[in-house]
């Protein structure tokens, strides 16, 4: 996973024959020189006084039922950033895809809230490397996206109404290695996990690959602190018990204690992981309090060759010294990866 899958951040002074593209409603194809030339768009009557390339066409204005086409580009290249802001409210009812090449499904198909960490219909701020949401819903992924020869960016809505969408996606056309692999997404959500309490966040998937990330949304559906499950992953041939195992969920996410300090729920958002977003804010240990929070594997991937499966089990306590299964927990997980 070397080269151009990586951040780009150590390359910014080669200087290699590298373009830089970008497609937006200002410029569907990202062709050189077919931005801002629209002469009927969104903002139409607001530059009517104005004409060609003063913002005649800065968004879609996107029905319901109907899935739009952001991207559809030629390849080789990576996508290096993809910004796309809408309704807060709806987030869950509009679908993100992207397919890579010639595959015969998308690799990446989620709820677009939960492709940028939030799940719950709240806008939740975060600031991390790879993602980053800024007031008042500024959708922003830095996830590199290598293809071969084709790229395509959908966008679905079933929330039921229309809205509209604001997007910007920006690729460099470039030579991809023989070793990049393409990023993959898989969103599962468990209402109601049962007997037993565990959620699968990855079904099997083929190697050789490289984890590299973990959004969870949860309700714990019990009173008192929920976050005692093991993230696991089992990987190449693991059955019964996995390779990698941690200590508990909230450690997983890089915090510690119940993410109580004096009695609070304390939220953060670094480059790697966080807990942002905590519903509602002021209570703590309640059963229908809702929790997101992230872990990027950009620093610690989870390398596989064959296969990987991964886990996380929904515990809390029930007395001061029994475990507590929470059968009645709600959980949604969106799981990144790379695969050849």
């Amino acid at each position: 996973m070397a080269g151009t899958v990586t951040a780009p951040g150590g390359e910014l002074w080669r200087l290699d024959g590298t373009r830089t593209r970008s497609v937006s409603a200002e410029n569907p194809t990202g062709a050189p020189g077919a931005g801002a030339r629209a002469t009927d768009g969104t903002g139409a009557h607001a530059a009517r006084l104005l004409g060609a390339g003063w913002k005649i066409s800065p968004s879609i204005a996107l029905a319901h039922g109907e899935t739009a086409t952001l991207a559809d580009v030629s390849g080789p290249g990576v996508f290096r950033h993809f910004w796309l802001t809408t309704e807060r409210s709806v987030l869950r009812g509009l679908t993100l895809r992207m397919t890579w090449d010639d595959a015969a499904r998308p690799a990446i198909s989620s709820p677009l809230g939960d492709f940028f960490c939030n799940g719950w219909g709240e806008t939740a701020l975060l600031s991390s490397e790879m993602v980053v949401v800024a007031p008042a819903g500024g959708l922003n992924s830095y996830w590199p996206m290598p293809f071969r020869h084709r790229a395509r960016i959908t966008l679905e809505n079933l929330c039921g109404r229309e809205v509209p969408v604001y997007y910007q996606a920006t690729y460099t056309e470039e030579d991809v290695p023989d070793e990049a692999g393409y990023l993959h997404t898989r969103w599962t959500r468990t209402t109601g996990l049962g007997n037993p309490a565990v959620h699968t966040v990855l079904d099997t998937v083929p190697g050789p690959g490289r984890y590299v990330g973990t959004y969870l949304a949860i309700r714990p559906g019990a009173p008192g602190w929920w976050g005692e499950g093991e993230v696991k992953f089992f990987l190449d041939g693991d059955t019964e018990h996995p390779t990698i195992c941690g200590t508990g969920t909230e450690d997983y996410f890089g915090g510690a204690w119940n993410f109580d300090l004096d009695g609070t729920y304390r939220t953060y958002s670094t480059p790697y992981l966080g807990l942002h977003q905590v519903l509602p804010p002021e209570e703590i240990y309640r059963a229908d309090q809702r929790f997101g929070m992230y872990r990027w594997h950009v620093r610690d991937p989870i390398c596989f060759d064959r296969e990987l499966r991964v886990t996380v089990q929904a515990l809390g306590w029930q007395d001061a010294e029994t475990y507590l299964p929470l059968e009645d927990a709600d959980v949604a997980t969106t799981a990144w990866w790379y695969q050849a």
